[in-house]
């Protein structure tokens, strides 16, 4: 038996706050580490101690394994759990962990490098007779060849990155004369996030669903599944909604899969937790797509609908436990969901934002549970990934979790930041995915690019805010009372800036809390009726009905129904003078570093030609012109870290 007594968490956010909180309950010390731009985070607060291991950057930090190892020694962990994503599928880092006299909650080192590359791993399953997509996962890796294996395989096809994950590296073909640029921009992506250009192609099941086993086995040989999570509602590859069981798998379809996901572990002579992923196609054919050799975001819904604690089962399993329960012990009851929060827009095409959070509350109650590693203050910076919690329901049945998850998300609080909050709430709302019937082309389908609207401010949602900006302008807070008099206030002009858009209107104070409010023609009597630090109570024309709000120095962030926005007040402030550089000028959307600059002074570009390739939060954006003209200036290279707003090249109009 391996015995352990302190932990180091190798990883950050909410997946260290939540091995923290299992590690304590069965009597662990832990150490948590983190980057100089995590020093305020939660997961540092509530660990039992932590220390700095580096810089912002993560290779400068979570995936600098001599400065995990520094740290544990420092501490005296004697094993280190690494959470999800960094290090946490890195045989090196398993391996190191070894040979410094650490226990590794994980699985063998072997095992990582066996299933983390995607080549690898097919070859595999297809040899334990795991049903496999048609494809080629070879080792010549010239366009040529990709182009003659496609050929063979028939369009659609999908590019993927052989150690990758997460989305990246992947490109969907569905032409021939498509297939070299989606491989140059596969290999890319793959070599910067990954650290390997190594590609495979597989035949695209069009429009399956993506279903996953939850897999576990301990170091005696034995091996068992909790049945499966549907995993269908994607973006950019990525996991938006996950939930357990399946609405499309039927008992004998389930004992089918979970057979195959435990042959898949017991070829690798696996322990610990593992995820393995299929897909399923409309016939109920089912094919290998990936093992995951680590906890899976999405392990709560698993955790509610079978009541067991995956983490407490690792640590377990690590310390040379037999598992728990046998197969015949296990049993799926009720139903689970979980939307992943992340700071985003989705309206702009899941472009991932910044920013500092105001106001964090999450939704309480039975069945509800959010991971998470906010609270008011915290700063998303663009070095690490763009999810930021995960809100979970569960119900004796799929409505109940479902109308519970859409209800958890409306009480969830994320004021100051840009999340993708509504987008959740739409999609979850939508008939087919209540019908239970969405696939992997869900979004697309029914929320394609050009029809993703952001919610507008409500008249009420400005009347609203007008009355706050108003009463704090007057006391020194909304809510206070002393100080007001009887005698009116003559009526007001009162200006607001929303959305780059200003909004005028006029305000009298009629009693305490009571205002008229005058816009555009529409005279209104609005009553503040209760009124507390974070929320606000209002009548409106007799009609009451409740908003959120954060004050940050002079701007309001308010949410009121599905619009979530911020104002500010600029009644006084004088007139903007705009921007000389007019439409020609490009800007950086978020911080990030400059991969590539595809253009050069005095070259003409076309509306819409990529110049520039960003990388922040973990994904690659291309910058694009927004006019046809002739490059003036490049502002920017390649390897140069940027701001938001940075201007990457000026181009003067055609």
């Amino acid at each position: 038996m391996a015995l352990f007594s302190k932990i180091l968490i190798a990883n950050r956010g909410e997946i260290a706050c939540r091995v923290i909180k299992t590690a304590h309950e069965m009597g662990y010390e832990t150490v948590a580490v983190y980057s100089e731009a995590d020093k305020d985070a939660l997961h540092v607060k509530l660990a039992s101690e932590a220390i700095c291991i580096g810089p912002a950057a993560a290779s400068e930090s979570y995936l600098k394994i001599e400065n995990i190892l520094n740290a544990a020694r420092q501490t005296g962990a004697d094993a280190i759990h690494p959470g999800y994503g960094f290090l946490s599928e890195n045989a090196e880092f398993a391996d190191a962990c070894s040979q410094n006299g650490l226990t590794f909650i994980g699985p063998s080192s072997n095992a990582i490098t066996l299933m983390g590359n995607k080549a690898e791993a097919k070859r595999r399953m297809i040899e334990a007779d795991v049903p496999c997509v048609p494809g080629y996962e070879g080792h010549d890796q010239s366009d040529s060849n990709f182009v003659q294996a496609a050929a063979g395989i028939g369009f659609p096809v999908m590019v993927k990155a052989a150690a990758g994950g997460g989305g990246r590296g992947m490109r969907l073909v569905a032409q021939p004369e498509k297939l070299e640029k989606a491989l140059s921009a596969a290999r890319s992506e793959a070599e910067n996030a990954f650290g390997s250009g190594e590609l495979i192609i597989e035949k695209a099941v069009v429009e399956p669903r993506h279903i996953e086993i939850q897999v576990f086995a301990d170091n005696h040989g034995n091996v068992v599944h909790l049945g499966e999570r549907d995993c269908s509602i994607q973006r950019r590859h990525q996991k938006v909604i996950e939930e357990a069981p399946s609405p499309a798998v039927s008992e004998t379809l389930r004992s089918e899969m979970g057979a195959a996901a435990v042959a898949a572990a017991k070829a690798i002579n696996y322990s610990g937790a593992g995820t393995v992923e299929f897909l399923l196609a409309s016939d109920n054919a089912f094919y290998f797509l990936e093992m995951n050799t680590r906890l899976q975001v999405e392990h709560p819904v698993t955790e509610l609908i079978t009541g067991f604690d995956l983490v407490e089962w690792q640590l377990r399993v690590a310390r040379g436990e037999v598992l728990p329960v046998s197969q015949s012990e296990i049993s799926l009851n009720g139903h689970a969901m979980e939307a992943r929060l992340y700071a985003e827009d989705p309206y702009k095409n899941f472009l991932p934002k910044v920013g500092t959070l105001i106001k964090w509350e999450t939704s309480e109650g039975p069945g509800r549970r959010c991971d998470h590693g906010l609270e008011d203050g915290s700063v998303v910076s663009p070095h690490y990934d763009a999810m930021i919690a995960k809100v979970i329901a569960y119900g004796r049945t799929r409505e109940d979790a479902r109308r519970r998850l859409i209800s958890s998300l409306k009480e969830t609080l994320d004021l100051g930041l840009t999340t993708n909050k509504q987008f959740l709430i739409d999609c979850l709302s939508h008939e087919n995915f209540a019908n239970g019937d969405a696939t992997t082309g869900f979004i697309e389908t029914n929320f394609p690019k050009k029809s993703r609207t952001r919610p507008a401010p409500t008249s009420a949602a400005l009347r609203i805010a007008t009355a706050l900006h108003f009463a704090r302008s007057q006391h020194n807070s909304v809510s206070e009372t002393d100080g007001w008099k009887s005698s009116a206030f003559a009526a007001s002009p009162l200006i607001l800036e929303v959305n780059d858009e200003k909004k005028s209107f006029s305000i009298e104070q009629s009693d305490f809390n009571q205002y008229q409010i005058s816009s555009e023609g529409s005279l209104n009597e609005v009553t503040l009726l209760d009124v507390s630090s974070s929320s606000v109570r209002v009548e409106i024309d007799g009609h009451q009905m409740s908003a959120n709000y954060a004050f940050d120095d002079a701007d309001l962030y308010l949410a009121a129904g599905p619009c979530q926005f911020k104002s500010q007040e600029v009644t006084l402030a004088p007139a903007s003078s705009g921007e000389a550089a007019g439409d020609g000028r490009v800007l950086a959307p978020m911080n990030g570093r400059v991969i590539d600059v595809k253009v050069i002074a005095g070259q003409t570009v076309k509306r819409g030609q990529t110049l520039a390739t960003l990388e922040a939060m973990k994904m690659e954006h291309d910058i694009v012109a927004k006019i046809d003209g002739i490059v003036a200036k490049v502002s920017a290279a390649a390897d140069d870290q940027v701001a938001t707003r940075a201007v990457l090249v000026e181009i003067d109009p055609a």
